[in-house]
């Protein structure tokens, strides 16, 4: 099926858009006057893109904190703080 379609099935074919983003998990890409316009997306896909997005977001931090420190840590190590800020809790 088609992943790009103009803007205008968005109001003649809502419920098969709709089924399409559901179904597939993808996006439907809408054209208007022949350029792109906008994207239609499931929630449950949206919501995996945003937390895809976030952890991202996250390993970039960690990289870049590791760069200004130059420090790592181990899976010991970091267990280890980890079971003794909780016998504090």
């Amino acid at each position: 099926m088609d992943k790009i379609r103009p803007v205008s099935d968005l109001r003649n074919h809502f419920a098969e858009i709709s089924r399409q983003v559901h179904e597939t998990k993808e996006p439907v890409f809408l054209t208007k006057n022949g350029y792109g316009d906008m994207v239609v997306l499931s929630m449950e896909a949206y919501e995996e893109l945003r937390l895809d997005s976030e952890v991202y977001q996250k390993l970039l931090e960690a990289e870049e904190g590791y760069r200004l420190q130059g420090k790592t840590y181990s899976s010991k190590e970091v267990l280890k703080e980890l079971k003794e800020s909780l016998k504090n809790v």
